[in-house]
């Protein structure tokens, strides 16, 4: 019997709007209908964010999706999460944080060892001009290893 595959669920956009300056992996409390409906790959991270409130980080926004044969016991989608970090890490952060401009992102929900982490980076927002910078860095790249393909293959 082969192995299951899990799913990582990535937050794409935080590439896009945010420069990411560090990240550390958190563990997250989760209900097991949380874990089975995430083992589903029936999460989004696109609105989420991370904030420190009384010495503790929470993920806020978390869409996790009903589970498929859950009951009424289901748990709610959007509900406040809370992550888990030790103390360290945790001064760190609410340190940096503090720092204009910097927010917490997670970047990746995945299963370590049949637990389900979550990979948070600080992140700082980018301005308009940067984004567009990125896009047409990005253009330029692709065009340029399409020129070195057909180059190499031969092609006119």
């Amino acid at each position: 019997m082969g192995e299951v595959r899990q799913p990582t669920i990535k937050n794409r956009e935080a590439f896009h709007h945010f420069e990411i300056l560090e990240t550390w992996e958190a563990g997250i409390v989760l209900a097991g209908t949380e874990v089975k409906s995430i083992r589903e790959g029936k999460a989004n991270l696109r609105d989420a964010y991370a904030s420190l409130k009384d010495g503790e980080l929470w993920l806020m926004n978390l869409f996790v999706s009903p589970y498929s044969h859950g009951n009424r016991e289901n748990h709610e989608e959007r509900r406040t999460r809370k992550l888990l970090l030790n103390r360290a890490e945790l001064e760190k952060l609410k340190g940096r944080t503090v720092e204009k401009g910097l927010t917490i992102v997670p970047l990746k929900l995945y299963f370590k060892n049949s637990r389900v982490k979550v990979e948070i980076g600080l992140a700082r927002g980018k301005k308009l001009y940067d984004k567009r910078e990125a896009s047409l860095k990005r253009t330029v790249d692709r065009e340029t290893q399409a020129a070195l393909k057909d180059r190499t293959t031969g092609r006119t």
